[in-house]
């Protein structure tokens, strides 16, 4: 059964809840609050314009009829992709990926911020690999952003604890 689907204008305050969130409690140290607050406004903007914009592939993750993540996808590149943090360590961010996966065709690429470590480390469990190129961030501090490619579906499993197996 399929954890995905379309994402409809609707669903972009339930997708910057999960984002809003996640966020929060994983990029602090990179934007902290007090500082760089989370800039809602401009990302519900984003979501919702790519949500109009047929060369961009979004949708919603759901369990048990809830939204719990997102996944934005552009030509051969993930652009967003994330899940609610009560789901993490639960397998649902490694079920939605192999779901993502497919419909990249088993190869694609992305970019994640070089300080977010956990989800540099699910996504190298996933068989992702650094290309070695980086750019800044748009969103003040203007952290690296890191690219990371996906060839033909390789997944080089690796040890690891489930807490790892979600973004």
């Amino acid at each position: 059964m399929s954890v995905l689907r379309t994402a409809t204008p609707a669903d972009v305050e339930a997708i910057m809840d999960v984002q809003q969130e996640g966020s929060i409690r994983a990029l602090s140290g990179i934007f902290p609050q007090d500082e760089f607050p989370f800039p809602r406004a401009e990302l519900t903007a984003r979501w919702a314009e790519e949500i109009d914009d047929p060369s961009v592939r979004v949708l919603v993750i759901l369990q048990d009829g809830q939204i719990t993540g997102y996944v934005a996808l552009k030509a051969d590149q993930l652009l967003h992709f994330g899940t609610a943090t009560r789901t993490w360590g639960t397998g649902l961010a490694a079920a939605a990926h192999a779901e993502i996966v497919e419909l990249l065709g088993g190869t694609g690429r992305l970019w994640v911020l070089a300080g977010n470590l956990r989800a540099r480390r699910f996504y190298e469990k996933m068989g992702w690999r650094a290309t070695g190129r980086s750019v800044p961030d748009d969103f003040p501090p203007h952290p690296d952003l890191i690219e990371y490619r996906l060839i033909h579906g390789l997944r080089t499993p690796r040890r690891s604890s489930p807490a790892h197996d979600a973004t």
